[in-house]
Protein backbone atom coordinates (compact mmCIF):
# COMPACT_ATOMS: atom_id res chain seq x y z
CA UNK A 1 0.00 0.00 0.00
CA UNK A 2 1.64 3.26 -0.92
CA UNK A 3 1.74 6.06 1.69
CA UNK A 4 1.83 10.12 1.00
CA UNK A 5 3.08 12.18 3.41
CA UNK A 6 2.71 15.85 4.01
CA UNK A 7 4.21 19.09 4.65
CA UNK A 8 3.39 22.62 3.47
CA UNK A 9 5.37 25.66 3.94
CA UNK A 10 3.77 29.45 4.12
CA UNK A 11 6.28 31.72 2.58
CA UNK A 12 5.40 35.80 2.99
CA UNK A 13 7.95 38.81 1.66
CA UNK A 14 10.36 38.26 -1.16
CA UNK A 15 13.56 36.00 -0.91
CA UNK A 16 16.08 38.13 0.86
CA UNK A 17 13.90 39.43 3.72
CA UNK A 18 10.98 37.35 3.52
CA UNK A 19 10.41 34.51 5.64
CA UNK A 20 7.95 30.97 6.12
CA UNK A 21 6.78 28.28 8.31
CA UNK A 22 6.97 24.34 7.57
CA UNK A 23 4.52 22.64 8.63
CA UNK A 24 5.35 19.01 9.22
CA UNK A 25 1.05 18.17 8.12
CA UNK A 26 1.13 14.09 8.13
CA UNK A 27 3.11 13.75 11.10
CA UNK A 28 1.36 16.92 13.49
CA UNK A 29 4.66 17.24 15.03
CA UNK A 30 4.41 21.17 14.52
CA UNK A 31 5.86 23.89 12.55
CA UNK A 32 9.57 25.29 12.11
CA UNK A 33 10.39 28.86 11.20
CA UNK A 34 12.43 29.09 7.20
CA UNK A 35 13.94 31.98 5.89
CA UNK A 36 16.71 32.66 3.02
CA UNK A 37 19.62 33.95 5.88
CA UNK A 38 18.82 30.37 7.72
CA UNK A 39 19.32 28.52 4.40
CA UNK A 40 22.42 30.97 3.11
CA UNK A 41 24.39 31.55 6.38
CA UNK A 42 23.69 30.82 9.77
CA UNK A 43 20.29 28.54 10.67
CA UNK A 44 20.18 31.20 13.69
CA UNK A 45 17.20 28.69 15.40
CA UNK A 46 15.43 27.98 11.60
CA UNK A 47 15.50 25.18 9.44
CA UNK A 48 16.26 24.94 5.99
CA UNK A 49 15.35 22.83 2.98
CA UNK A 50 18.75 21.23 3.18
CA UNK A 51 18.17 20.11 6.65
CA UNK A 52 14.97 18.69 6.12
CA UNK A 53 16.50 16.74 3.61
CA UNK A 54 19.47 15.70 5.46
CA UNK A 55 17.00 14.45 7.80
CA UNK A 56 14.85 12.87 5.62
CA UNK A 57 17.95 11.12 3.80
CA UNK A 58 19.57 10.41 7.33
CA UNK A 59 16.64 8.56 8.22
CA UNK A 60 15.68 7.02 5.29
CA UNK A 61 19.37 5.90 4.84
CA UNK A 62 19.20 3.58 8.56
CA UNK A 63 15.79 2.00 7.84
CA UNK A 64 17.71 1.09 4.27
CA UNK A 65 20.90 -0.01 5.90
CA UNK A 66 18.87 -1.74 9.13
CA UNK A 67 16.46 -3.36 6.40
CA UNK A 68 19.89 -5.11 4.69
CA UNK A 69 21.58 -5.87 7.37
CA UNK A 70 19.19 -7.86 9.13
CA UNK A 71 18.22 -9.75 5.82
CA UNK A 72 21.89 -10.62 5.38
CA UNK A 73 21.63 -12.31 8.96
CA UNK A 74 23.73 -9.61 11.46
CA UNK A 75 20.93 -6.94 12.27
CA UNK A 76 22.63 -4.06 14.25
CA UNK A 77 22.46 -3.19 17.51
CA UNK A 78 22.60 0.63 16.41
CA UNK A 79 23.29 2.68 13.20
CA UNK A 80 24.02 6.17 13.90
CA UNK A 81 23.94 8.46 10.38
CA UNK A 82 24.55 11.95 9.55
CA UNK A 83 23.47 13.53 6.34
CA UNK A 84 25.64 16.54 5.52
CA UNK A 85 23.61 18.36 2.79
CA UNK A 86 25.90 20.96 0.87
CA UNK A 87 24.08 23.97 -0.61
CA UNK A 88 25.83 26.93 -2.45
CA UNK A 89 23.72 30.12 -3.28
CA UNK A 90 23.24 30.65 -7.20
CA UNK A 91 24.00 27.02 -7.76
CA UNK A 92 21.86 24.77 -5.61
CA UNK A 93 22.14 21.78 -3.75
CA UNK A 94 25.60 20.08 -4.87
CA UNK A 95 26.28 16.99 -2.92
CA UNK A 96 24.85 15.42 -0.03
CA UNK A 97 27.41 13.44 2.05
CA UNK A 98 26.52 10.61 4.42
CA UNK A 99 28.23 9.52 7.23
CA UNK A 100 27.45 6.17 9.08
CA UNK A 101 28.97 4.52 12.40
CA UNK A 102 27.37 1.20 13.66
CA UNK A 103 27.46 -1.32 16.14
CA UNK A 104 26.82 -4.79 14.38
CA UNK A 105 27.70 -7.81 16.19
CA UNK A 106 29.42 -10.33 13.87
CA UNK A 107 30.17 -8.25 10.72
CA UNK A 108 33.70 -7.15 9.82
CA UNK A 109 34.56 -3.71 8.29
CA UNK A 110 34.05 -4.51 4.89
CA UNK A 111 31.22 -6.02 5.15
CA UNK A 112 29.72 -2.82 7.06
CA UNK A 113 30.63 -0.73 3.83
CA UNK A 114 29.53 -2.95 1.23
CA UNK A 115 25.93 -2.75 3.56
CA UNK A 116 26.22 1.22 3.76
CA UNK A 117 26.96 0.93 0.00
CA UNK A 118 23.76 -0.65 -0.87
CA UNK A 119 21.65 0.99 1.61
CA UNK A 120 23.18 4.64 -0.31
CA UNK A 121 22.02 2.80 -3.52
CA UNK A 122 18.82 1.51 -2.61
CA UNK A 123 17.34 4.26 0.05
CA UNK A 124 14.02 5.69 -1.61
CA UNK A 125 15.73 9.30 -0.99
CA UNK A 126 19.35 8.24 -2.58
CA UNK A 127 16.80 7.11 -5.74
CA UNK A 128 15.23 10.65 -5.26
CA UNK A 129 18.16 12.26 -4.90
CA UNK A 130 20.09 10.92 -7.89
CA UNK A 131 20.62 13.96 -9.65
CA UNK A 132 23.20 15.76 -6.61
CA UNK A 133 26.22 13.21 -5.83
CA UNK A 134 25.73 11.61 -3.19
CA UNK A 135 28.91 10.16 -1.12
CA UNK A 136 29.58 7.79 1.54
CA UNK A 137 31.73 7.61 4.73
CA UNK A 138 31.02 4.18 6.79
CA UNK A 139 33.27 2.84 9.64
CA UNK A 140 31.95 0.14 12.26
CA UNK A 141 32.20 1.09 15.59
Amino acid sequence: MATTRTAHTVWEGELLNGSGTVSFDSSGIGEQPVSWPSRAEQANGKTSPEELIAAAHSSCFSMALSHGLTGAGTPPTRLETKADVTFQPGEGITGIHLTVRGEVPGLDEQGFVSAAEDAKKNCPVSQARAVTTNTLTADLA
